[in-house]
């Protein structure tokens, strides 16, 4: 598979389903990011891999001119949909994390919550990243941690499936802070790292479960290639056993804490 097919395929597995929904579980990141970042009145924000604006449409809240970019448009609509019942103007732009379309030094606010890590090269998103960011400006990353919930989630996912294609690095790596130092050394950007984490509230695992492979694209797509081949139940099974290793409950509905890294940077 090549960079453009293996692309392809993932617009269609982000699309699949209802990520809007899934996006929910964890809206509230996207909010706490832009304030960590301090985005103020004016500024010019970029959004990479914006999904449907978690945290786009709280940097147009707090005053900035913001831009929305993601591969999949159907999440676009979405957050064209979010952004009208919010009452703020986005400008949502279909593009590509690894080749940004947008003129050097162009944002004082570059963002991403979980969303760049899933560019399969990550050496060229991050540049990209560094590329649009004015000297001064600041970037603030959200990306899940390889030790957390979805950290497992994705390694029990990915033992069910073919291996991908060696120039497609693991996502969950962009939750190490010591390849994002890598990634972004020479660029000019210096880093400082703090961890937060998100919690994926259900009545019962029965109806997680049934909400990722149902609602999940990345779950659905693998139900599909997997129960073609009479192997979904056993990976379902894996899912159902995960969750209920993950769950805590407070005498109410279970949660599932979800661990990430909030990557924080100065360009020089």
């Amino acid at each position: 598979m090549d960079v453009a097919t293996f692309k392809e395929a993932n617009r269609s597995m982000w699309a699949a389903g209802d990520y809007d929904a899934i996006a929910e579980l964890l809206w509230s990141a996207g909010g706490r990011l832009v304030e960590r970042v301090g985005v103020r009145p004016g500024e010019d924000v970029l959004d990479v891999a914006c999904g449907t604006g978690n945290a786009t449409i709280p940097a147009a809240q707090a005053g900035a001119s913001t831009v929305g970019v993601d591969l999949t448009p159907e999440l676009l609509e979405r957050g064209r949909a979010r952004a009208d019942a919010a009452g703020v103007e986005i400008d949502w732009v279909e593009g590509d994390a690894e080749e940004l379309p947008f003129a050097d030094e162009s944002f004082d606010v570059v963002l991403s919550t979980f969303g760049c890590m899933f560019a399969p090269r990550h050496e060229t998103a991050a540049r990209e990243l560094a590329r649009v960011l004015r000297p001064g400006g600041r970037l603030a990353l959200a990306s899940w941690t390889p030790e957390g919930f979805v950290g497992d989630f994705f390694r029990a996912l990915g033992a069910h499936l073919p291996s991908p294609p060696p120039f497609a690095a693991p996502p969950i790596l962009w939750g190490d802070p010591g390849h994002v130092r890598t990634l972004f050394a020479g660029q000019g950007v210096e880093l400082e790292f703090e961890r937060d984490h998100v919690e994926f509230r259900f009545d019962s695992v029965a109806e997680a479960v049934e909400s990722y492979e149902t609602k999940f694209g990345p779950v659905i797509k693998a139900r599909e290639h997997l129960a073609a081949e009479g192997r979904w139940e056993a990976a379902r099974a894996d899912f159902a056993a995960l969750y209920e290793q993950h769950a805590s409950s407070e005498n109410g509905p279970l949660f599932f804490p979800a661990e990430y890294l909030v990557a924080l940077g100065r360009k020089n």
